[in-house]
């Protein structure tokens, strides 16, 4: 049995692969060329193509607490049927990334992935006899990415059973196995990947198999302190009309920028809810100001947030 801190390095891996973060962006949304997932959000970039953004999704609104439930659940039919045309939805990304500030959302991706990958992939390490915490992240990451039934079939064909080579041959030989196959993959996406294998291959050379904090990967660090920080991106204030948003040093960052951001876009500006409020920001703000008879600031002063949020 791992233990809460080794699961949750495990799991921390996964996500700088995924997310280049320790704990995850719980708001990000991925569009990569070629990749047969389409449309990817959240912490460990679950897949509309997968079905699996739709589940993940109608989990989320089915919660009473779902801030931006309302939002979201008109997409549904359109994520189950895996609709790609939502692939190039600016409304739909915003609201995703939005949705990353409410911790409903956060607990429902931790609950979703937990289920959907984490325990399969201990199950699937602990039927195989794979029981260091190293084993076990090799094991998790390939149900995050894909393909792990047939690359441990390949290594079990190589060395036989992880009984007969011994778990750290057969975790060595797996990666090399997986390292192989992804850099002669014929997806350009795929062979770009071939970084989660070195990575794992350094943490064998450095002989890391109990994931002892402190670890560095992908030039990340993975500590007590960065495993229980508030997540990247996400925010839970200033609340919207506590302060006017505008063009300054250091830039405005903080939910009420982010709403103000996703109320421009659900009346059909072209912005990023990204929570920061840039020259961008103001630009768009000018344009809506321009287009409503407002005299053209560039200022979100309290009344116009209170027209953008409310």
């Amino acid at each position: 049995m791992l233990t809460h801190t080794q699961k949750k390095t495990a799991e921390s891996i996964v996500n700088i692969f995924e997310t280049s973060e320790v704990l995850g962006n719980y708001g990000q949304v991925t569009l990569i060329p070629g990749d047969t997932g389409h449309l990817t959000f959240g912490r460990s970039q679950t897949t509309l193509g997968s079905g699996n953004l739709y589940k993940l999704l109608k989990r989320y609104c089915d919660h009473s607490g779902a801030r931006f439930g309302e939002r979201l659940e008109p997409y549904l039919p359109r994520c189950k049927r895996k609709d790609t045309e939502l692939d190039e939805d600016v409304k739909l990304h915003n609201v995703l990334r939005a949705s990353a500030d409410d911790v409903v959302m956060r607990d429902t991706q931790d609950e979703f992935f937990d289920q959907e990958y984490w325990q399969p992939a201990a199950a699937a390490a602990d039927k195989l006899g794979l029981v260091s915490p190293l084993s076990v992240a090799v094991v998790y990451d390939s149900f995050v990415h894909g393909s792990w039934i047939r690359m441990r079939d390949r290594t079990i064909g190589k060395v036989g059973t992880v009984a007969e080579a011994g778990e750290q041959r057969w975790v060595q030989t797996y990666v090399k196995t997986r390292r192989a196959w992804l850099a002669g993959h014929s997806r350009g996406d795929l062979r770009a990947t071939v970084y989660r294998m070195d990575a794992f291959q350094r943490l064998i050379e450095n002989d890391q198999w109990q994931l002892s904090l402190p670890l560095v990967v992908r030039d990340k660090e993975i500590t007590e302190t960065t495993l229980s920080a508030t997540p990247p991106g996400c925010y839970v204030g200033p609340q919207p009309g506590t302060r006017m948003l505008a063009l300054q040093q250091p830039l405005p960052r903080g939910l009420d920028v982010r709403l103000v951001q996703l109320g421009l876009s659900d009346r059909g500006i072209d912005i990023r809810a990204d929570g920061i409020f840039g020259s961008a920001s103001q630009r768009c703000v000018r344009q809506y100001q321009a287009s409503n008879g407002l005299p053209v600031t560039g200022v979100a002063d309290i009344d116009l947030i209170a027209q953008l949020t409310g």
